[in-house]
């Protein structure tokens, strides 16, 4: 079970890797004016959203659910594990409204300003500082 553990947090690593840099293409991409640009940033945000972040997040929660189901009469009454699974939710609300971000900005369609993917690129980091610490610490 400790392979599963680590290979779970391995991939939950690279998820959030991905989960801070494609907000961070959007706020580059948001302030790109010509062609070349665009086009570049088109491909990185769809690479990295399809090639990275989705695999990530699909093995990251196959593995979780592993463990989750291991023990499940350990976790399941347990309130920071409850609310961990509720902002791992919102980690998944994040990350489709990313999939359709990345979409908008394929149509060029993008209606937010560079400003706008600022304060959206802090968003995981607050999940992120939640889950470590309800994990870790497990303060309820």
């Amino acid at each position: 079970m400790l392979w599963i553990k680590a290979f779970h947090v391995i991939f939950m690593v690279a998820w959030f890797a991905a989960l801070f840099y494609l907000p961070r293409l959007f706020v580059y991409h948001a302030s790109s004016d010509d062609a070349i640009s665009n086009e570049r940033f088109k491909i990185m945000e769809r690479k990295l959203f399809y090639g990275i972040m989705t695999p990530s997040a699909i093995i990251t929660t196959l593995l979780g659910l592993w463990i989750l189901f291991e023990y499940v009469w350990a976790y399941a009454s347990m309130p920071w594990m409850q609310l961990k699974l509720v902002l791992v939710a919102f980690l998944f609300i994040y990350h489709f409204y990313c999939w359709r971000l990345v979409k908008l900005f394929k149509a060029d369609k993008n209606t937010h300003s560079h400003v706008y993917y600022r304060w959206f690129n802090e968003i995981p980091v607050f999940m992120l500082i939640g889950i470590i610490i309800l994990v870790i610490v497990k303060p309820m």
